[in-house]
C-alpha cells in the first residue's frame, strides 16, 4: 500500500470552532469512482442532510465527485473529527449495501482548510461548484445532478 506522507501533517493543528465555517473533503480509496451514479452519490448527499438535521453543521455548498466530495460548512454542535467519522461511516454502509460490496469506502482522514475572511466564502463555493465542469464532466454545473449551494445565482462557475 503506497505511504501518504502528508496525511499525518494533515491532522496536525487540527482546531474545529463551532460557528466557523470550513471547507472539508474526502476522498474515496483508491480514487475508485464509486460515486460515479448519481443515485450512489445521493446516499452521501443523505448523510450531508442528515449532519444538518442532527445540529453537527449547516451545509453551504457540496459536490459530490465521482472519487470524491468537497463540503463547505458551517460547524456547530460536533467536532471535525466526529462530524467526518459520522458521514463516512454511515455512508460507507449505505454505499456498500447499495453497491454490494464491503470493505472500506473511504481513504483515511479527511482535509480540512478554515475559511477566515467573509470575502472569500462565495468564491470557495464558486470553487467547489464548478468542480464537475473542471473535471470534464459537464460543460455547465446545472447539467450536473449532485451539487448544492445556498446561494444559486451565478452557478456556472463564472
Amino acid at each position: 500500500m503506497p505511504t501518504r506522507p502528508h496525511s499525518n501533517r494533515l491532522r496536525a493543528g487540527r482546531y474545529s470552532q463551532s460557528g466557523q465555517i470550513y471547507l472539508l473533503t474526502a476522498v474515496i480509496e483508491d480514487r475508485n469512482p464509486a460515486l460515479a451514479d448519481w443515485k450512489t452519490g445521493r446516499l452521501l448527499v443523505r448523510q450531508f442532510r442528515q449532519a444538518q438535521a442532527e445540529g453537527s453543521a449547516d451545509s453551504l455548498t457540496w459536490v459530490v465527485m465521482p472519487d470524491h466530495f468537497h463540503w463547505l460548512i458551517e460547524l456547530k454542535n460536533s467536532s471535525l473529527p466526529e462530524l467526518m467519522l459520522a458521514t463516512k461511516s454511515r455512508s460507507a454502509r449505505e454505499i456498500n449495501a447499495h453497491l454490494g460490496r464491503s470493505g472500506r469506502l473511504w481513504q483515511k482522514g479527511f482535509h480540512d482548510r478554515a475559511i477566515r475572511r467573509e470575502e472569500d466564502l462565495l468564491a470557495v463555493a464558486r470553487y467547489i461548484i464548478a468542480n464537475p465542469i473542471r473535471a470534464g464532466l459537464v460543460k455547465r454545473v446545472r447539467d450536473y445532478p449532485l451539487w448544492d449551494a445556498i446561494w444559486l445565482a451565478d452557478v456556472d462557475g463564472k
